[in-house]
């Protein structure tokens, strides 16, 4: 598998145990060496693993934990780091923007941030890239 492979399957485990509330999922997938730090929107900087998780506790455990799904993730690798830049999906509640920061520890990577803010409506595609002909 390469690292980008790599990457967007720790991507999605982290939108799975979201999505699943699977807080062990959850507290596996952040790095436990490396520095982490995480902005919920609307929420200060969590700097630290363990407030870190703390906030994670709290979201999944909650009766109002959001349904997400991550859509059009874009990954970067940068060496022993990498990034992945995607929308979240929130159903009815609308949408976000989210970059997830990831760090290889002993050969798995794993989350050291996660910063997601509101978005707006996606551009609409230019003209030469807008479906043409009748639609069905």
């Amino acid at each position: 598998m390469s690292d980008e492979e790599a990457v967007l399957a720790a991507n999605r485990e982290f939108y799975r145990a979201f999505a699943e509330r699977d807080f062990a999922a959850m507290d596996a997938l952040w790095a436990r060496e490396t520095p982490v730090a995480c902005i919920h929107p609307g929420w200060d900087v969590l700097l630290g693993r363990e407030p870190v998780m703390e906030s994670w506790g709290a979201i999944l455990g909650g009766p109002g934990a959001p349904q997400i799904r991550c859509e059009a993730p874009r990954v970067f690798v940068l060496g022993e780091g990498a990034f992945v830049i995607c929308r979240e999906v929130l159903g009815e509640q609308g949408r976000l923007i989210a970059t997830n920061v990831f760090a290889r520890e002993d050969g798995v990577w794993r989350m050291v941030h996660h910063q997601a803010g509101p978005a707006r409506a996606p551009a609409p595609a230019p003209a030469d890239e807008r479906p043409t002909g009748p639609l069905h």
